[in-house]
C-alpha cells in the first residue's frame, strides 16, 4: 500500500459521509478501519541525535545570559537520542507583561492565517477593589502527558512523541475537531483556509477605485515549515481543514534554536529546555519556585508549568 493511500484525506471525508447518508455504514467503518492500520511510529535510537555546531566556538561563561544558557542547554540535548529528552515549558507570570510578543513572533514564525493562534495571552483580573491588579497568563499547548486529545481522535492523527511533544499528521487529519472540543486548555484552532486579506474589501467605497475583494497576496503563499516539512495551502491542501497547535516549534529545535515565543519574549518569563537534564535551568526553576499547572484536577499532567 502506498504512502498516499495511506492518509484519509478530505475526499475520503466526503466520501464517508455520502455513504453514512446512503446508509452504507459498513463503506465507512471500511475506510476508517484502513486508517487505523496506519500506528504513528516515530524514530528513535542514534538516529535521532543532532550533533549541532551552534555555539560551538563560544566558551560558557559564569553569568551568561538566560537566552544563552537555554540554547546551550537545548544543543546538549539534541545530542541524546530523542527518547532521552523531555521538553518542557516554564512561564513566570509576575514577569509576563502582556505584550503579546510572543503570540505575533509565533504568528510569523509558522504563518498563521485568521483564527489560528498557538500562543495566546489570556488577561485575568484579580484581588476586589480597589485593590485590584491585572494578571497576563500566555497559554501554548500544554504537551501533556496524558493528553486528552489523542484519545478522542478517530485516525490517530495526533499523538504524543517519545520527547514529550504532542503532535499533528496534518495529511492524516480528517478535521473533525473532535480534538478541540477534548482540549480542556483550548490550545487547538481549525484553519478554516482564510487569508489575512479575506473580506479585505468589506465597507470600501463603491465604484471603480473599489478594492479587489479577497485577493490574496503573495506573501500568504508562502510555505511555513512545521514539522520540518513545507506546507503551502495552495488549493486548500493541508493543513486547511486540519486542526493546528502549537508544537514547540520542532523545526527550529532540530537546527538548535529556542522555540521563537522563547526568544521574543521581552520580560523573559518564558523559559524552555530539558527536563531530564538535572542541571537545565527549566529544571532549576521548577525545583525552586512555587510553580502551578493549569486545571490540574484533570489529570492530564500538563508540561507546561507556571510561577506564580
Amino acid at each position: 500500500m502506498t504512502e498516499s493511500k495511506k492518509r484519509m484525506d478530505r475526499r475520503e471525508f466526503v466520501l464517508a459521509a455520502g455513504l453514512v447518508g446512503a446508509g452504507t455504514a459498513v463503506g465507512v467503518a471500511a475506510i476508517v478501519k484502513d486508517r487505523l492500520k496506519t500506528e504513528p511510529i516515530d524514530p528513535t535510537g542514534e538516529g535521532t541525535v543532532r550533533n549541532l555546531s551552534v555555539l560551538k566556538n563560544i566558551k560558557p561563561q559564569e553569568h551568561e545570559d538566560f537566552l544563552v544558557r537555554m540554547q546551550r542547554e537545548l544543543v546538549a540535548a539534541m545530542a541524546k537520542p530523542v527518547e532521552k529528552r523531555h521538553w518542557i515549558m516554564v512561564i513566570d507570570i509576575r514577569k509576563c507583561i502582556g505584550c503579546f510578543a510572543c503570540t505575533i513572533g509565533c504568528v510569523a514564525e509558522n504563518k498563521l492565517p485568521p483564527g489560528v493562534v498557538y500562543r495566546p495571552v489570556t488577561t485575568q483580573e484579580i484581588g476586589e477593589f480597589p485593590n485590584i491588579q491585572i494578571r497576563f497568563v500566555p497559554r501554548p499547548c500544554m504537551h501533556c502527558n496524558t493528553p486528552s486529545c489523542v484519545a478522542v481522535c478517530p485516525v490517530k492523527a495526533t499523538w504524543k512523541r517519545p520527547d514529550g511533544v504532542v503532535v499533528i499528521d496534518y495529511d492524516k487529519c480528517i478535521g473533525c475537531r473532535y480534538c478541540l472540543n477534548a482540549c480542556p486548555y483550548g490550545a487547538r484552532t481549525s484553519d478554516f483556509g482564510r487569508y489575512y486579506s479575506s473580506d479585505a474589501a468589506e465597507g470600501a467605497r463603491t465604484g471603480k477605485d473599489r478594492p479587489v475583494e479577497g485577493r490574496t497576496l503573495p506573501w500568504q503563499h508562502e510555505p511555513n515549515n512545521e514539522y520540518a516539512k513545507n506546507w503551502d495551502r495552495k488549493d486548500h491542501s493541508s493543513p486547511v481543514g486540519n486542526a493546528r497547535k502549537c508544537h514547540f516549534c520542532l523545526h527550529r529545535l532540530e537546527v538548535g534554536q529556542l522555540p521563537m515565543c522563547v526568544t521574543t519574549c521581552i520580560g523573559r518569563a518564558t523559559y524552555f529546555g530539558d527536563e531530564n537534564d538535572p542541571n537545565s535551568l527549566v529544571v532549576e526553576l521548577k525545583t525552586k519556585n512555587n510553580v502551578q499547572t493549569l486545571i490540574p484536577h484533570w489529570g492530564n499532567q500538563p508540561q507546561c508549568f507556571y510561577i506564580v
